[in-house]
């Protein structure tokens, strides 16, 4: 079971899930301690264990905290807007934003997940499941009913979407010259252009191409 952490803990134990997913980053998870995380954090060991029964549950911690920040009013904020371009802007706005404040947190997601035991991947699992289901709903509602595309071209282009915006890890450094707004829009820009130019001229046409 995972150790339940009062609310009067909660910031410190988002520190320490700092601390460890920057700590993932840079050692790795395999080779990371939790003599390391509560060096990291200025705690004893016997101090991180009194927040976390292991490193596992760190992780667990750290990635479904994640997930829950992607997750948060995600749907309703889609509901208030109704163009179906500026729903799919507001995707990768959101997008951006979110791993740039979290950048160690995300890296550690796309990373890390697999060492988790089962009972704690199956949750984290779920919730990129869930993500990417509203993701594939509004690209289907982008396309229409009539576009011809098929189930599986919006899981291409979900996860074609997905890797553009993910990919950013390797290279993309926030206090450079271009701004998360920025990237945002020319990430926009080359989604949407590709998708008219596979489709025809517009999103109501047959993907001929594929």
């Amino acid at each position: 079971m995972i150790k339940p952490i009062q609310n009067r803990n909660i910031e410190r134990a988002l520190k320490i899930g700092k601390v460890a997913a920057k700590l993932f980053n840079v050692k790795g998870y395999l080779e990371t301690n939790m003599e390391d995380i509560g060096n990291g954090a200025r705690l004893s060991k016997g101090g991180i264990y009194h927040y976390f029964s292991s490193k596992n549950e760190i992780l667990f911690f750290v990635l479904d905290n994640y997930l829950n920040i992607i997750l948060q009013d995600l749907e309703e904020n889609l509901q208030e807007i109704t163009d179906h371009s500026s729903k799919i802007e507001f995707i990768i706005s959101r997008h951006i934003r979110i791993y740039t404040q979290n950048a160690s947190e995300s890296k550690a997601l796309l990373h890390e997940a697999h060492c988790l035991p089962s009972k704690y991947y199956k949750t984290i699992a779920e919730k990129e499941r869930r993500y990417y289901q509203i993701v594939a709903k509004e690209l289907s509602n982008f396309f229409g009913s009539k576009s011809g595309v098929t189930k599986g071209q919006i899981t291409v282009l979900t996860f074609l979407l997905f890797g553009m915006c993910n990919w950013i890890y390797s290279w993309y450094n926030p206090k450079g010259a271009v701004t998360a707004e920025e990237l945002s829009k020319m990430i926009l820009a080359v989604f949407l252009d590709g998708v008219r130019k596979c489709s025809g001229s517009g999103p109501n046409r047959n993907f001929s191409h594929f």
